[in-house]
Formats: C-alpha cells, sequence, structure tokens
C-alpha cells in the first residue's frame, strides 16, 4: 500500500465523530484538571452558587444605574449613588475583617446573602409597584455596601477553608473567572431582561439568585471553627495593620495593589467618556469594551490555572502589572473601537494575572488567626480606595485630557510593577530575616 494512501487514510480515521469527540473531550477533562479546586466537593457548590449569585449582582448594577437614570437627569445625584454603594468599603472593611476573625465564615454568609436578597427584593417590590424614588435608592444603595464591607473579606478568606493549600491557588483564579463571567453574561441578561419585564423584575430575579449561594452553603460540610480569642475591636484592626504592614512580602504587595486601584483600574471611570467622544457610540458600543476587558480576564484565569504550578508567582505579579499598564498606555492612542477592544482585553489579562496571584501569595503567607483581617485590608486596597481613584482621574482628566491620565496612571503602575522586579532580593532578605524574627 503506498504509504501516502496510508497517512490518508489515518487522517480519515482520525477525523471520525467519535474519534474528534473523544479529542475535544480530552481538552475539557486537560483544562479541568487544571484547575485541582474542582476536586474539592465543598468548593464546586460554592463555585456554582457564587456564578449565579454574581450573574445577578451584575444584573442588579445595571439596573439600578438604568433606574437611576429613568428618575434623574441630575449627574451629582447619579455620582452620589455610585459613591454610597462604595463609601461602605471605605468605612466598614476594617471592622468586617474583625468580624471573619471571630465568627464562622459560613455564619456570616448565611448572614450578608440574607441581607442582600432581601435588599434586592425590597428595591424590587418598590420599583415594581413604582413607590420608589432616589433617595430609598441611595439608602439601599449605602446598606447593600454595608453588607458587601463584611461580604467581600468572608468571601476572600472562606476559599482558604473549602480548598488544600496545592487547590488554593485555582481556586482564587477561578474565583477571579467567576467575577468576570459574571461581568460579561450579567449587563447582557439585564439588558434583555429590563426590555421584557422591567427593572423592578430584574431585581426581583436577583433576589432569587441569592438561592443558590444559600443552598450551596447550607449543603457544604466545613470543619467546626475554633472561636477565636475576644479582644477589643479597635485592638483587633491595629493587630491585624500591624501584623501585614510589617511583613515584608504583604506589605509590598499590598502598596502595589493601593497603587494599581488608584492609578490603574480607574481607567473604567472615563471608559464611558471616551466611548462617548472617542468612538461615538452608544451603551452597547461601551457593553462591547467591557465584554472585551472581561474576556481577557477569563483568559488569564485559565492561564493562571494550568501555569501557576509551573511559574513562579512573581512573574505574574509583575508580568501582570508591565500587561495592564502597557495596554492601557497604548488604548489611551487608540482611534478605532475594535483596536481598543483588543487593547483592554489585554488590559483585563494583566490586571487578573497580577490581581490573582497577589492573592494567592497573601493567602499562602498569611498566619490564619489573621486571615479575615488581612483579606479585609486586601479589599480596603483593592476595591476601597477606587474613588480616591476616581477622583485623581476626573480631576486630572479636567484640566489635562483623559488620555494623558490614562498614560501618567500607567506609567505609574509599570513604575509599581518594574519595582518589585529590582527589589525582589531585597524583598526575600527581609522576609528570610522575618521568620527568625518571628520563629517560623
Amino acid at each position: 500500500m503506498d504509504p501516502k494512501d496510508s497517512s490518508q487514510e489515518n487522517f480519515i480515521i482520525n477525523s471520525t465523530p467519535e474519534i474528534q469527540a473523544e479529542q475535544n473531550l480530552g481538552w475539557v477533562t486537560k483544562i479541568y484538571n487544571a484547575f485541582p479546586a474542582f476536586k474539592s466537593v465543598n468548593y464546586k457548590l460554592y463555585f456554582s452558587g457564587q456564578l449565579i449569585s454574581m450573574i445577578g449582582t451584575w444584573m442588579q448594577i445595571v439596573a439600578q444605574s438604568w433606574l437611576v437614570l429613568q428618575l434623574t437627569t441630575s449627574p451629582l445625584l447619579i455620582g452620589l449613588v455610585m459613591a454610597l454603594s462604595t463609601l461602605p468599603t471605605l468605612l466598614f472593611t476594617l471592622w468586617g475583617g474583625v468580624v471573619v476573625d471571630h465568627f464562622p465564615k459560613k455564619n456570616i454568609l448565611f448572614f450578608t446573602q440574607i441581607c442582600a436578597m432581601s435588599l434586592a427584593f425590597i428595591l424590587g417590590i418598590l420599583t415594581v409597584f413604582e413607590w420608589v424614588t432616589i433617595w430609598e435608592i441611595c439608602a439601599i444603595a449605602f446598606l447593600l455596601g454595608t453588607v458587601n464591607a463584611i461580604d467581600a473579606p468572608a468571601r476572600q478568606a472562606f476559599v482558604s477553608d473549602l480548598v488544600t493549600k496545592e487547590q488554593l491557588p485555582s481556586a482564587i483564579a477561578l474565583n477571579s473567572g467567576v467575577f468576570n463571567t459574571a461581568r460579561v453574561l450579567g449587563p447582557t441578561i439585564a439588558g434583555v431582561l429590563i426590555a421584557v419585564i422591567g427593572t423592578g423584575g430584574a431585581f426581583l430575579i436577583n433576589a432569587c439568585t441569592y438561592i443558590a449561594v444559600i443552598l450551596a452553603l447550607k449543603k457544604m460540610k466545613t470543619a467546626a471553627a475554633v472561636p477565636a480569642p475576644k479582644r477589643n475591636p479597635i485592638q483587633a484592626i491595629k493587630e491585624g495593620i500591624a501584623y501585614s504592614f510589617t511583613h515584608p512580602i504583604i506589605r509590598t504587595l499590598f502598596v502595589v495593589i493601593g497603587i494599581v486601584s488608584i492609578f490603574g483600574w480607574s481607567y473604567t471611570t472615563v471608559l464611558p467618556i471616551i466611548a462617548k467622544n472617542d468612538f461615538h457610540v452608544d451603551a452597547a458600543g461601551l457593553g462591547y469594551l467591557y465584554a472585551a476587558s472581561g474576556l481577557g480576564s477569563l483568559f488569564a484565569a485559565v492561564i493562571v490555572g494550568l501555569f501557576s504550578k509551573k511559574v513562579s508567582p512573581l512573574y505574574f505579579i509583575v508580568g501582570g502589572t508591565m500587561v495592564f499598564s502597557v495596554s492601557i498606555f497604548l488604548f489611551s492612542f487608540s482611534e478605532n473601537i475594535h483596536t481598543a477592544a483588543l487593547l483592554l482585553f489585554f488590559s483585563g489579562l494583566g490586571l487578573l494575572a497580577f490581581a490573582s496571584q497577589s492573592n494567592t501569595t497573601i493567602q499562602t503567607l498569611v498566619k490564619s488567626e489573621f486571615r479575615g483581617r488581612v483579606m479585609s485590608i486586601y479589599v480596603l486596597m483593592f476595591i476601597g480606595l477606587t474613588p480616591l481613584g476616581n477622583f485623581q482621574i476626573g480631576l486630572i482628566s479636567e484640566h489635562m485630557g483623559t488620555a494623558f491620565a490614562l498614560q501618567a496612571g500607567s506609567v505609574v503602575v509599570f513604575l509599581a510593577g518594574l519595582s518589585i522586579f529590582f527589589l525582589k532580593n531585597r524583598i526575600l532578605e527581609r522576609y528570610q530575616g522575618y521568620k527568625k524574627e518571628n520563629h517560623f
């Protein structure tokens, strides 16, 4: 038989639907195995519940913004609602960390999910019956932000209770994947629901999505938590801050996270302005840009899951800041929306790689008795500082233009990432000395 014919025959055989299905299944298996956190039954329950709930949360964010626009055209009131939803993170997250370290995390999450579900239900009822006012939206936004100030550090710390130390990096990457998947799907679903059943209906459906998390928590079997010794809350916060900022690696990461939050992530504040003034697109075009960034983050979650065991976290952290900052710098020059979307894809990829591995490194190094307080500082640095970032980029944009504001911020982030790379040996030396002083 002619070898050429044989090779063609093999190609035909290997191309049958059955073989192709097995090959596709093989790739699915490889990707699944890249995330060992899925081997934990508890984490699989948590993952599924969080995915449904986070999609609902993004639905509510979009529906709430639309409702505010329907009720008022005042930029001041629109900004007030946004500020009230994030202000509690700045005010109460450190207190939330104390709560997380003193009570079982599972019980805390039960409480926060029920509270969030109740607030979504109340807002839905008020909207459906046309009783809602801007001041009621402000009050609910502030209350929901207060709930999140406790919920966010609890969720961050709870992950380590569900997986082993080896599974932790993939679990954190998957959590980021959940967030960004929801960021892509939630607004799309919200747009359809608002058109079909109105904003009130979207709020009520979001309230129902919390049931998924509550049922998942109920099915989980976790070890009984050891009661923490009672201490003064102020003293507990001071201890958490002192621990975080005397630990050489955690301190360094928190400083860089704060810089990225203020000078990097703030690009989202001016994205609607850029979409409207530079690319001349409507809300759908803005959603296209947001989706591009979200897809980049999803891709990064897969990369981190596949290579976190093979590549040092340092390269993800430094490389992530570099990719993010360079992408945003180039984005400031883009004149075509498709080029802009491609650059935002890479910005999302870099930001997720940096944030995911920073989170993993912190959770790997932190002592268990400080975990809740340290993760509350993480939330504060990454999310609580965003109002400062919004202010600085708005101020610079007003006086120097949005392009210059983006360029200046990206340069600051680039230098912060570069400093970690050049100072890595000194940081590790200090960490070794820190371990000896604390008898690790």
